[in-house]
Formats: C-alpha cells, structure tokens, sequence
C-alpha cells in the first residue's frame, strides 16, 4: 500500500448577509431574470464592512476541524500545516494563513497561502497533499476562502452579479492510497499568455513601480467573460479527462460526482457534456451562492454532503479554473464523515 493523503474532516462558511439578485436589480441596470438566465445564481452572501477572508477561513476551519474531530480523526492540536487558497488575503503582507492558524489555536504550525484565484484550493490541495506524502507534515488543514465584494466595481453588474464571498475546507491525514477519501491523483496546468483575461491590474508591483496613479477603474476586479468561458471549459473538461484517463476510472468504475468551480451553470453543463456525464452528475449550488472563487470548491463540496447527494464510496472528481490562467483536477473516493454545521464556541473576532 503507497502513502497517501486522506480527506477526513469537511467544513463550510458563508457570511449571513444574504444579497438576492432583487437588491441588485434595484442598484444597477439589470433584473433577476438577466442575472439567473447568462449565470443560474439567485442570490450571494457578502461579509459586513470590518469583516475580511481571514474570518471566513476560520469559521470554515473549525467546522472541518470539528467534521475531523467527530469521526475520531484529527484534532486541532494534531495539525501541522495550514495551507489557505486566497486571492483577497487580509493584507497585500503579511501571507493571512498563519493568522488564521493563530486564531484556530494552531499557532507555531507551518503555514502559507496560495494564490492561484479560482483554481486556488485545487492547487492548495495537491501542496499539503505533497507535503503529507513526503513526511514534511502529518496532517494539515486546506482551506479556500475569498471575499471578491471588496474588490468589485460597484457600479459593473457583470461583477457583482456574478461573485460572493465564501470558505470552505478539508482536514488531511496521512494513510494509505487504498483508504476511503484518499486522494488519487493531481492533474495541474498554467497558461500565463492569459493572465489579463481575469486580473486586477492595480495594487502589484508593476503598477507601484510607476509611481504614477493607478488609472480609474483599474483597483476593481476585471474578467474578459466570453473568452474566459471558452478557457474554462475547455481547460476543466481536458485535465478532468486527463485524470480520470490516468486513474483508470472508466466503463463501470466511473465519475459518480463531478464538484467543478462554480463560475456559471452553462460552464458547469458544458464540462458535464464534454465528459459525457448527466446533468445529475454535476454538482450545482451557485445559486445559492454565487461564484466564491478559492471557496467555491469546498462550499459545493459541503453543500453535495449536506443533501446527500455525494455519499459514502462515490468517485469524486474535483476540477477548478481560473485567474493565471490556471488549471486543475483532483480525485477520490469520497469517506463517511460527519458535518458538524456549528461548532462552538465561536471564535472572538481580531482584525488588524
């Protein structure tokens, strides 16, 4: 039996503000039927003014550590390593995971973020899941969070129609590659050619060292959404086929979920058709949701466990796209784990 490293604690958090498409309707030239039709999402959550990713990831955090803690497996002091996918860290410096770690009561652990935006907690996933198979770490907490609302054009409907904020995260164990909720196998890609078709141009280093303002406009987020639809599905469907062609799950052994990134329900159809698999196959919840970028992964994943809809022994295919341009899929036979929807107490907020 090889090593390997295994899913065994599962957790999610949205904030409570709920922000229906009406509301939206109501502040910029669009309506509800505009926004469900080009998108399938009805309504986002958006964190309070104060509020940032680093509180998402907590919460998150400590429902999967307590998802861990509820079938005898990991507890919080046994973690060693915290790897958060983000794209909208607390601050530009320091990294926010090992604030996050902090707060968790994990402080003194190896911990960093990864910015690969929507493939975020795909790419997190294969790091911890490396560092665990190599002997660097024996159990790690991955999370993927972000908080787009802070950095949209209030005025860009697309946008704003589009993004929510969002964290979702799993507990990793080492065991062994035959185990229920191992982790089969990685497929990653870039392709940095695309890199301005989702960006924020302003606030990096190559804006900064012009010592010139930043053009208005270009502190928001920005997506070049046709061409960026064509890229994800293409780049989703090939390295999902990709792993699934190299873990030999075809004929009778194949796909039973796919928890793709929830960018817009025609992507998700679109990858379900280029892999040859039933709608029913394909994880939905960015309705309820939106597109929560490194957390969307993990909040489909919870949300599928939740309903009952990804169960005990089904083959679970993760693929995620996004800003980079980057790419990913991962694989596994999903465990029994228990969700533990409010763990208290509840963690005192530090802002900083």
């Amino acid at each position: 039996m090889s090593r390997a490293a295994v899913v065994c604690g599962l957790g999610a958090w949205v904030p409570p503000r709920v922000v229906p498409n009406d509301v939206l309707a109501e502040q910029l030239d669009t309506s509800d039927e505009w926004i469900r039709t080009r998108t399938g999402i009805e309504r986002r959550h958006v964190i309070e003014p104060g509020d940032a990713t680093s509180d998402l990831a907590v919460e998150a955090g400590r429902r999967a550590l307590a998802s861990a803690a509820a079938r005898g497996g990991a507890e919080a002091e046994g973690i060693d390593l915290v790897v958060l996918a983000t794209s909208t860290p607390d601050h530009p410096c320091p990294a926010t995971a090992p604030v996050v770690a902090e707060r968790l009561g994990l402080g003194g652990v190896a911990a960093f973020d990864v910015g690969a935006v929507c493939t975020g907690f795909v790419y997190a996933l294969a790091v911890a899941a490396s560092m665990l198979t190599a002997g660097t770490a024996q159990r790690a907490l991955v999370i993927g969070a972000d908080t787009f609302s802070t950095i949209l054009d209030p005025g860009d409907r697309t946008t704003r129609a589009i993004f929510g904020d969002g964290a979702g995260a799993v507990v990793l164990r080492t065991g062994d590659a035959d185990e229920p909720g191992a982790l089969l196998g990685f497929d990653l890609g870039s392709d940095g050619a695309g890199s301005d078709m989702i960006t924020v141009r302003a606030g990096g280093s190559r804006q900064r060292s012009t010592g010139e303002p930043a053009p208005e406009g270009d502190q928001y987020f920005s997506m070049a959404g046709r061409a960026v639809f064509t890229e994800a599905v293409l780049n989703m469907s090939k390295s999902a086929q990709n792993l699934i062609d190299r873990i030999g799950w075809t004929g009778d052994a194949s796909v039973d979920r796919v928890v793709a990134h929830q960018a817009n329900v025609r992507i998700l159809r679109a990858v379900g058709d280029q892999l040859g698999l039933a709608d029913e196959q394909i994880v939905v919840n960015l309705d309820k949701v939106g597109n929560t970028v490194a957390g969307s992964i993990p909040l489909a994943l919870a949300d599928a466990v939740a309903a009952g809809d990804v169960r005990p022994g089904h083959r679970v295919l993760l693929t995620g796209f996004g800003g980079g341009l980057t790419w990913g899929s991962a694989a596994l036979r999903w465990p029994d784990l228990a969700l533990v929807p409010d763990p208290t107490p509840t963690l005192r907020k530090e802002q900083s």
